[in-house]
């Protein structure tokens, strides 16, 4: 816990599903006192990648949770990070229950079109991708800075080890998350004399529901079963294990947290040491 931290207010988007990585960093934040904002797409059936995602139903039972085991206020509201209209409709949400944000965690993301090499790719699912991954780090920051300003605060963004090391068939996450490391460095360049520090977290193999789809669908590629396929990918792992959605929102509440009040413009690897190069 970081009681510095206890009081001020923190957005996470993507964070609508129990399983997944936003959840843990909402929980995770809520544990050290902050009130929480969970978004999410939100409705059932959405086209956000091969991974289903959580209903609205499913996102207002997380913001109770919350509530319930922290004692925090908290909120649930829905966006589509790719229109401009739906994260004005949020940030107005949020205006009228809060005041101000200290912390966002971008971390909204998905993949579509893959498997695919880069010259088979379809290209409306590559520009999405994209757009997802990237430009929506722009959109949602952008709309969320004015309650940001006058305070300073934290801005983490989910990047990932693709963002360094390309994974196999999936080449638009790749650039996109790229491009995304490249952001947080401009945006904590240009956003410092607000005293509002931006970084990156770039994880490895965490165990959501996106990675167990993976390991099912490399699993067919390689011709062995899912739990095989996990198996080799942790001989690749010093550590020799799948991380935990925990253990990433570790690693955000210090960069939320003024312990790190010295670190901006920085791309934080938290993958067991698969990935050790900056």
């Amino acid at each position: 816990m970081y009681s510095d931290l206890k009081g001020k207010t923190a957005l996470v988007t993507g964070a609508g599903k129990e399983t997944g990585i936003g959840y843990a960093i909402g929980r995770k934040l809520a544990a050290s006192g902050m009130n929480i904002i969970l978004a999410d797409l939100g409705r059932e059936g959405a086209d956000n990648g091969p991974v289903k995602t959580g209903t609205r139903e499913e996102l207002e039972g997380l913001v109770q949770k919350v509530v319930d085991e922290y004692g925090v206020a908290a909120l649930g509201v829905e966006v589509d990070v790719t229109a401009n209209e739906s994260i004005q409709r949020m940030v107005g949400k949020i205006k009228e229950r809060f005041s101000r944000i200290d912390v966002l965690a971008n971390n909204a993301g998905a993949s579509f079109g893959v498997p695919n090499l880069f010259h088979t790719y379809n290209e409306a699912d590559w520009l999405k991708t994209i757009d997802v991954n990237l430009h929506s780090v722009f959109r949602v920051t952008r709309a969320v800075l004015p309650l940001m300003m006058n305070n300073g605060g934290s801005i983490i963004n989910t990047a990932s080890r693709a963002g360094k090391v390309p994974p196999l068939f999936n080449g638009a996450y790749a650039v996109a998350k790229a491009g995304l490391i490249m952001l947080t460095k401009v945006m904590a360049q240009e956003l410092a004399g607000m005293n509002i520090r931006v970084n990156a977290i770039c994880p490895g193999q965490v165990m959501t529901d996106l990675e167990k789809w993976r390991f099912g669908l490399e699993a067919q590629f390689y011709s062995c079963s899912s739990e095989e396929r996990e198996q080799a990918m942790c001989q690749t792992i010093p550590l020799r294990r799948i991380g935990s959605p925990e253990e990433v929102a570790n690693l955000v509440a210090f960069l939320a947290s003024p312990e790190s009040s010295y670190m901006t413009g920085q791309a934080v690897n938290v993958t067991g040491g698969q990935l050790m190069e900056l």
